[in-house]
């Protein structure tokens, strides 16, 4: 996922244990400082005063705080395309706007019940890494859509990339939502699942969208 960007704004994975210890402690510990003061709790003196260590024990293995944040962000993203998977595979006999509907829906909840991750992963970009790691998240969503939706549309036109498109669209809503409200709620739930069927239901000529009416009933 990180590898169009800047070698600072990318972790140095360790190889030997005690390191490997030691970069896990940091990851858990900014983990906490930005479920507790957000963003601009988490810096490296920050970090190190938190556990203890020198800041070039720390700077070892993530050459700035965006390295940190990258970091913390990955395991998010992988996590949630984890389950996301696990309802594709529940709900892959369904119908497409079940599916989406299914997966729009577990996707919120990830969200909903994992503040910091939702805040790395629906917060705007703030840098040029961060923008590229955005970005580069999206796709990364977009492969994983791309491979669902093949069992009701076989040729997904990657120029434009529709799959990656369509996350965008319902990632947009998802976050207004965290912006207005702190929290996805069911009626943008229903929204991000209703404009992500619209556009691929016309695009890829799958017939017409359900209602939003329709769409509550999956909630």
């Amino acid at each position: 996922m990180m590898t169009e960007l800047d070698d600072l704004a990318i972790a140095r994975r360790p190889s030997q244990a005690r390191s490997r210890e030691r970069f896990e402690k940091v990851i858990a510990a900014a983990d906490a400082m930005l479920a507790e003061g957000g963003l601009g709790a988490l810096s490296i003196p920050a970090l190190a005063d938190k556990l203890g260590m020198t800041r070039r024990s720390i700077y070892l293995f993530f050459p700035t705080h965006y390295a940190v944040l990258n970091e913390v962000t990955r395991r998010y993203i992988n996590r949630l395309e984890q389950r996301l998977a696990e309802e594709l595979a529940q709900y892959r006999h369904s119908d497409l706007h079940e599916a989406v509907a299914r997966v729009t829906f577990a996707a919120a909840d990830f969200h909903n019940t994992h503040p910091v991750g939702c805040q790395l992963i629906l917060g705007g970009a703030v840098t040029d890494s961060s923008y590229r790691a955005q970005e580069m998240n999206t796709r990364h969503l977009g492969q994983l859509a791309r491979r669902s939706l093949g069992n009701f549309s076989p040729n997904i036109p990657t120029e434009p990339d529709v799959a990656s498109l369509a996350i965008e669209l319902g990632t947009a809503c998802f976050r207004h939502s965290y912006g207005v409200h702190g929290k996805i709620t069911d009626s943008y739930k229903i929204e991000a699942t209703y404009v992500m069927l619209l556009y691929l239901c016309q695009t890829l000529g799958l017939g017409d969208a359900p209602s939003r009416e329709a769409l509550s009933s999956y909630l």
